[in-house]
C-alpha cells in the first residue's frame, strides 16, 4: 500500500519535532541551520534508497505512468496523505525556524521541502509496474501542504490540527496480507481502524472567551467492512463498506510549555493524536455515543 511509504517519510520527518517552537533564533545559526540541512538532505536520500530497495526493487520498471485508485478504501487513504502532508510540512516549518531562517522563508521552504519528499514517491509510483502515480495522492498530499501553508499565513498559528487515532479490529485476520499480519502492520494497513480527525482550536477563535486552551473540539472521518479496496469487491464478500463521521472531544498541548526540551517534543508529538474522548458517531443513518472513542 502506498500509503506506508508516506508515513515512513512521516516518521522520519518527525525526528525533527524537537522543541522548536520555544527557541527560536533571532537570526539565522549557522550552527543550527547546517546541520539541519545536512541531516534532512541526507535523511531524504537515505529513505529515497531505503524505499527503491524495500518497495520497488523486486518489481519490473515501466515508463512513466499514471493508477487512478481515487475509489479505493473510502479515500480514508487520501485523508492519510492529507495528515502526513501537514505534519511533514509542521516539522520543516519549525526546523527552520529554529535554525533562525525567517517566518516567510521557513514556511515556503518547509513546504517546497514536504512537496518534493511526497511527490518523489509518486514519481517511484510512475515508473513500477506494480504501482503507478496517483493524481489523487498528489491532490491530497498538496492539500495537506496548503492547509499548514494557508492557517500560517492567514493566522500565523494553526488553529485547525490534523489529528490520527486507531484501534485494532477483526478485519486483518481475513486479510493478513493486506491489512496487517501484526499491532504494527495494522496500524498503518487496516483502514478500518484509522481515523482521521480535525481539531479546531475554540480558545483561538474566540479570543477573551473563558474556553479553556486545552479544549477543542473535533471532527473526525473513518470507514469500516472494508476488506478489499473497492465497494464492490467487498458488497460481493458479503460486507457492508461505510463511511464513519465523528463529532468529539478534543485536548489541546500546544500551548502547554515546560522548561523541559523533552516533555515540550512528547506534547508536540502527542498533539498528533486523537486521545480517547467522548465522541458521537454518525453511520449507517444513525448515531451513535461513544464514552471514550
Amino acid at each position: 500500500m502506498k500509503q506506508i511509504k508516506i508515513y515512513i517519510l512521516f516518521v522520519l520527518c518527525s525526528l525533527f519535532t524537537f522543541d522548536a517552537k520555544s527557541q527560536y533564533a533571532d537570526s539565522i545559526r549557522q550552527n543550527r541551520l547546517k546541520p539541519l540541512i545536512i541531516t534532512a538532505g541526507a535523511t531524504y536520500a537515505l529513505s529515497m534508497v531505503a524505499l527503491n530497495e524495500l518497495w520497488y526493487a523486486d518489481h519490473a520498471r515501466s515508463s512513466f505512468h499514471f493508477f487512478n485508485d481515487n475509489n479505493e478504501w473510502k479515500q480514508v487513504d487520501k485523508a492519510g496523505h492529507f495528515y502526513a502532508a501537514f505534519q511533514i510540512s509542521s516539522a520543516g516549518y519549525y526546523g527552520l525556524k529554529w535554525a533562525g531562517l525567517g517566518n516567510d522563508k521557513s514556511l515556503l521552504y518547509g513546504s517546497l521541502a514536504s512537496l518534493l519528499a511526497l511527490s518523489s514517491v509518486e514519481v517511484f509510483d510512475g515508473f513500477s509496474t506494480a504501482y503507478g502515480a496517483s493524481i489523487g495522492d498528489f491532490v491530497a498530499n498538496s492539500a495537506g501542504i496548503a492547509f499548514f501553508y494557508g492557517q500560517q499565513k492567514l493566522w500565523e498559528e494553526v488553529r485547525l490540527h490534523p489529528k490520527f487515532s486507531f484501534q485494532t479490529t477483526s478485519y486483518p485476520r481475513e486479510r493478513p496480507a493486506v491489512l496487517g499480519k501484526n499491532l504494527p502492520e495494522e496500524l498503518l494497513k487496516d483502514y478500518n481502524g484509522q481515523t482521521y480527525w480535525i481539531s479546531v482550536d475554540l480558545s483561538r477563535f474566540v479570543r477573551g472567551s473563558k474556553v479553556p486552551k486545552w479544549f477543542n473540539i473535533a471532527l473526525g472521518y473513518g470507514a469500516h467492512d472494508l476488506i478489499y479496496a473497492e465497494d464492490a469487491a467487498n458488497i460481493e464478500a458479503g460486507y457492508a463498506p461505510r463511511r464513519q463521521y465523528y463529532l468529539a472531544i478534543d485536548f489541546d498541548f500546544n500551548e502547554y510549555r515546560t522548561k523541559s526540551k523533552l516533555i515540550n517534543t512528547l506534547l508536540y508529538i502527542i498533539n498528533m493524536v486523537h486521545l480517547p474522548a467522548p465522541a458521537l458517531e454518525f453511520s449507517k443513518n444513525e448515531f451513535k455515543f461513544h464514552y471514550a472513542y
